[in-house]
């Protein structure tokens, strides 16, 4: 894969319990230079994922648009990760220099499209990895052609699933999770090739996932030229999580940044 140049920045986020008033401050003190941005979720989920970080751009009076990943006309099992390609191309190509934003299955999908759609900023958050780098996700085999993961969920699954959320969270993604097409994850663990994107790229670990490896995560930051940060968050902590309100908040700021970097001054962090 061809790679942008960049520094490859490194960072860790502080604890969810820390104020985040810097981090508002720096945001009303930016113009009205606002960009559209476009969420894409994780496979099994919606763009209910998304709702927390809805709330803090409406807060700031920012559209981040969040459409759920659509089965093909025949259902989940003849979808291919193609499919869910062509769909946030165009969602994307409707938006004028969108910020892409993209969780998981939607970080490889948001990776893949960037170049395609001129976007102005790229956020990866555990994002699967593009072909090329290792180590890659850790997916049990899927013998059958639909993945159960919500026709036969388990709220002790979700559980597990969101430690650092709290039980209303847990039971908001408990009622919402979906089935998923088993082609698309194997298609997406096995990794797929990518264009490198032409505009700044953040990408956000979490410790505790056990999902992607945070190792894998760090290598793509570091082919792309990316900023990266590390949180103490589960897979999908950061959108679901108890933190998930002030990571977004921080992630609004780095995008209105000029420069696209998350300096103390702006975002409170700890360097690595």
């Amino acid at each position: 894969m061809s790679v942008v140049p960049g520094d490859g920045s490194s960072a860790a986020l502080c604890s969810p319990e820390l104020p985040v008033a810097a981090t508002i401050a720096r945001m009303q003190r930016i113009g009205d230079n606002a960009t559209a941005a476009l969420a894409i979720h994780g496979a099994g989920g919606g763009g209910w994922e998304w709702a927390l970080w809805q709330r803090v751009w409406r807060a700031h009076t920012r559209t981040l648009q969040a459409p759920d990943l659509v089965p093909a006309g025949g259902g989940l099992a003849q979808t291919r990760l193609a499919h869910y390609l062509a769909q946030m191309r165009a969602a994307a190509t409707a938006l004028r220099r969108p910020v892409l934003i993209g969780a998981s299955l939607g970080g490889l999908i948001a990776l893949a499209i960037a170049a395609d759609v001129d976007a102005s900023a790229l956020v990866l958050v555990d994002p699967l990895p593009p072909r090329g780098i290792v180590p890659r996700p850790a997916v049990r085999a899927l013998p059958q052609d639909i993945v159960p993961w919500g026709s036969r969920r388990r709220f002790a699954s979700t559980q597990r699933a969101l430690p650092d959320a709290d039980e209303a969270a847990r039971l908001y993604a408990f009622r919402r999770w979906r089935d998923e097409s088993a082609a698309v994850v194997r298609e997406a663990a096995a990794g797929i090739e990518v264009a490198a994107p032409r505009c700044p790229v953040l990408v956000i670990a979490c410790d505790g996932d056990e999902v992607v490896p945070t190792a894998a995560s760090h290598a793509l930051s570091q082919q792309l030229g990316a900023e990266f940060w590390r949180c103490d968050s589960s897979h999908v902590g950061p959108l679901l999580g108890r933190g998930a309100a002030a990571i977004a908040a921080r992630v609004l700021a780095w995008t209105q940044a000029g420069t696209h970097h998350a300096a103390p001054s702006q975002v409170p962090l700890e360097t690595e």
